[in-house]
């Protein structure tokens, strides 16, 4: 699905979210700044949207992005190419659930997007873990549902209604953006995914709710030894 409409990926996000999803992924980047990740792992990268921002705010040495789509990975190489950072970012195709890095190999992890598009969430979450070091970090950001009741009937109008129409006239397919609303009414927030992340091992966990709820910011830590 994500292969075929790859090409009009990056222009239908930042559209149909008004261009406020590049303040929400700065925002998140910015929750890792305080511990100066260097070695840096980017699930379900897509285009490298993320990577591209990291290099921008927190200078790491090495950043590699995983993704399950080739055609997605193709566009973000495309936007790497020649740029100053190219040498410091890696693409390749990877699965959340099977990451092909040994144990504790990276300070920062993020997920932006995708992780509601986990085949199997614990499974993901725990194989992150695994590939994060002790005392690393992992921050996801997540569309979320709004708390107050008439901004989130809004957003379901937008998202059920106007997200399919035009991602159906910009990408012809329809069917990639119905599936954004019912991955996002799907997806365990808030708390309940404070809880999930908590059985996973993960520790200090929290969450930060973005423009009235639409998105989220999860962070949480993998402890060191002893703590």
């Amino acid at each position: 699905m994500f292969d075929r409409i790859a090409f009009r990926y990056d222009f239908l996000n930042h559209f149909l979210s008004g261009g406020i999803d590049v303040s929400w992924r700065r925002k998140a980047i910015r929750e890792l700044a305080e511990i100066n990740p260097q070695i840096i792992l980017d699930v379900a990268t897509g285009t490298a949207d993320m990577p591209l921002m990291m290099i921008k705010y927190l200078q790491p040495k090495k950043i590699t992005g995983i993704d399950i789509s080739e055609k997605m990975l193709e566009i973000g190489r495309k936007k790497i190419s020649g740029l100053k950072s190219e040498s410091l970012i890696e693409l390749q195709s990877g699965d959340s659930e099977s990451i092909d890095f040994s144990d504790n190999c990276f300070d920062a992890i993020t997920v932006a997007f995708g992780v509601r598009n986990f085949e199997n969430l614990e499974k993901g979450l725990t194989e992150i873990f695994r590939v994060l070091k002790p005392g690393g970090k992992l921050i996801i950001l997540e569309f979320s549902k709004p708390q107050n009741k008439f901004f989130r009937k809004l957003c379901d109008f937008y998202f059920r209604f106007i997200t399919p129409g035009i991602g159906k006239l910009v990408s012809k397919n329809r069917d990639a953006y119905q599936y954004l609303d019912k991955s996002v009414e799907a997806f365990p927030e808030g708390e309940n995914f404070l809880r999930i992340l908590q059985k996973c091992n993960y520790t200090n966990t929290y969450y930060k709710a973005l423009t009235l709820g639409i998105c989220t910011i999860y962070g949480a830590w993998k402890a060191l030894p002893n703590h």
